[in-house]
């Protein structure tokens, strides 16, 4: 299993956790959070499919995005149907921590999987290009999961959030001029993780008009 297959495991995981989660504490039954926690793990890449012309969009062709973030929602929702005595007694706020940090890790995880795919399109050459679909790749998922929760997309108001996405894209795209890409993934997907936790623990937000 190559390094590009293992980020889509892992970041697949992650969104669909993330997801799963959301749906659980929005009270939705369980189709609800395998349906949310999938449309998490595989919104982003197929909004970047769509866009790249990539037709029929990977998570349809791919043999991992939907078995995998069927699976992870579904391990969600039990784990904590398991444990719903557990869950009051956890320290106040751990249940949304643990949500931003799955959802930080799939947003990092996807952005520099969206630069790889967009490369490998063929448009390496138009850097603003790739770095608009990593970004795309890493928000799109939890775009349409904050959408169907009822709740104003993270990417409008969430502590920078596509902010985030948009740095390790960047960075990601430069760092693939001067070292091995399995490096280059790891420490782009390393930036958007670190600066999104880093930012919802210190709760840095951009600039409003009011």
């Amino acid at each position: 299993m190559n390094i590009q297959a293992v980020i889509e495991v892992l970041g697949t995981v992650a969104f669909a956790i993330s997801g799963a989660m959301l749906a659980i504490d929005r009270k939705m039954d369980v189709f609800g959070v395998l349906f949310l926690g999938l449309v998490t793990a595989t919104g982003g890449g197929f909004m970047r499919d769509v866009m790249l012309g990539i037709v029929p969009p990977s998570a349809f062709t791919s043999p991992i995005f939907i078995p995998v973030g069927l699976v992870a929602s579904f391990y969600t929702f039990l784990a904590i149907h398991w444990n719903q005595h557990v869950i009051p007694r956890l320290p106040e706020g751990m249940f949304q921590w643990i949500l931003n940090f799955t959802d930080a890790v799939g947003l990092g995880l996807f952005t520099v999987l969206g630069v790889n795919v967009a490369i490998d399109a063929g448009y390496g050459e138009c850097h603003k290009f790739v770095i608009f679909a990593g970004m795309l790749t890493g928000v799109g998922g939890g775009m349409l999961r904050d959408i169907l929760a009822g709740l104003t997309p993270a990417i409008l108001k969430k502590h920078i959030y596509a902010c985030a996405s948009l740095l390790g894209a960047a960075c990601y795209d430069y760092l693939l001029l001067c070292m091995p890409r399995e490096y280059a993934m790891f420490t782009g997907a390393v930036i958007v993780t670190v600066v999104r936790m880093l930012a919802y623990h210190f709760k840095w937000n951009m600039p409003r008009a009011v």
